[in-house]
């Protein structure tokens, strides 16, 4: 069977265009559990994108439970669960009092994620993560790029975890945030005021990116030493940090 890349949109990045595609594909049946994904030459070439973005995509539908990669052999379709509704993807319009919550969650379930991943994480997973850290080091600061990178740090905590319902439910968040409003605010990087409308300055998006890059990098040093209580806390002021920066940006809106 053909299937149809549909064309790139201006509000789609390069990897979630990959991932939608994909989902469609397993989920309308072209693709069923056990049968293996086509081959990153194969999807670069179909979707003309680069390796990176190929691996961006699979580690997102691999946090949502979509597919398994197993070294050497490939990646496979998993057999879905019964959708959640309140964690499904396809939620699009959250208003901010249902962003705010989800983002509360995520505080609560990403620190404890490294925490575990800090104990538990193996050399492997520590170098998956190092080069998630590593490719978003290069685009903090291009506009429409740190999320991808960013997702996929934190996924790959939460499978170092070694609980599958971790990389479940922290993939699910992650991907219903980035698509609802907030992934248009994420989106949305253009100059801002250097003060808001609340007279606070605001800072710009360099400065933004060199902190999370800070944080981040903070919580791959813990996770190193498997110093699990200051990966902990490490993790929970990031992720405070970032729903502390993005209720203002709702607030000021």
């Amino acid at each position: 069977m053909t299937t149809s890349v549909q064309k790139p949109s201006a509000n789609k990045s390069q990897p979630q265009r990959v991932v939608e595609n994909i989902q469609r594909r397993i989920l309308n049946g072209e693709l069923k559990p056990g049968e293996r994904i086509p081959t990153e030459p194969v999807l670069m070439h179909e979707f003309s994108v680069s390796r990176t973005v190929v691996r961006e995509a699979m580690s997102s539908l691999q946090a949502s439970g979509y597919v398994k990669t197993r070294h050497g052999s490939g990646t496979f379709v998993l057999e879905r669960l019964a959708p959640n509704a309140l964690l499904s993807t396809s939620q699009y319009n959250l208003n901010s009092t249902q962003i705010m919550a989800l983002l509360e969650m995520l505080i609560s379930l990403g620190a404890e994620a490294a925490h575990l991943a800090a104990n538990r994480r193996t050399e492997e997973q520590l170098a998956s993560m190092h080069e998630a850290l590593q490719n978003s080091r290069f685009t903090y600061q291009k506009e429409n790029d740190g999320e991808e990178p960013d997702f996929r740090f934190h996924t790959e905590i939460a499978a170092a975890t070694q609980n599958p319902y971790f990389v479940e439910v922290i993939g699910n968040l992650l991907s219903t945030l980035i698509r609802t409003d907030l992934g248009a605010t994420l989106n949305n990087r253009g100059p801002e005021p250097a003060e808001g409308s609340s007279g606070k300055v605001r800072l710009s998006l360099p400065e933004v990116g060199f902190n999370i890059r800070l944080e981040h990098e903070t919580i791959f040093d813990a996770i190193t030493r498997k110093d699990a209580a200051s990966a902990k806390a490490a993790m929970f002021i990031h992720l405070n940090n970032f729903a502390v920066r993005h209720q203002q940006k709702f607030v000021s809106a």
